[in-house]
């Protein structure tokens, strides 16, 4: 990974774990559970930041017990390290900038 695209993947990668932890933290040392903010002003539909906390994976699901935790960590684990194997590959294919960045910023959201 020495071409110009590698270097934007790392950029997009760090870029959104910093910004999604740092958010993440903001809203847990300023808001209380349940309370909505408007960024933009007023109570437009489209825009607000809602604290709630999920104890699950996506959508609330969850795998119950200890052995559910660590089947979920291993599929994270598996997942994470495919996406970035496949991004790996399409940076050395020199597929389009645009399939690249998107897949950063999943691979991002992943970990």
């Amino acid at each position: 990974m020495k071409n110009r695209n590698s270097y934007i993947v790392i950029g997009i990668v760090l870029t959104v774990l910093v910004l999604d932890q740092w958010f993440k933290i903001w809203v847990k040392t300023n808001m209380s559970l349940g309370e909505e903010i408007f960024p933009l002003g007023g109570d437009n539909d489209w825009f607000r930041i809602h604290f709630t906390e999920n104890p699950g994976m996506a959508f609330g699901l969850k795998l119950g017990g200890s052995w559910g935790k660590i089947l979920l960590s291993s599929f994270r684990i598996v997942a994470v390290s495919f996406m970035g194997y496949y991004l790996s590959i399409l940076i050395k294919k020199k597929a389009s900038l645009g399939l690249i960045v998107s897949i950063a910023f999943i691979l991002a959201g992943a970990l």
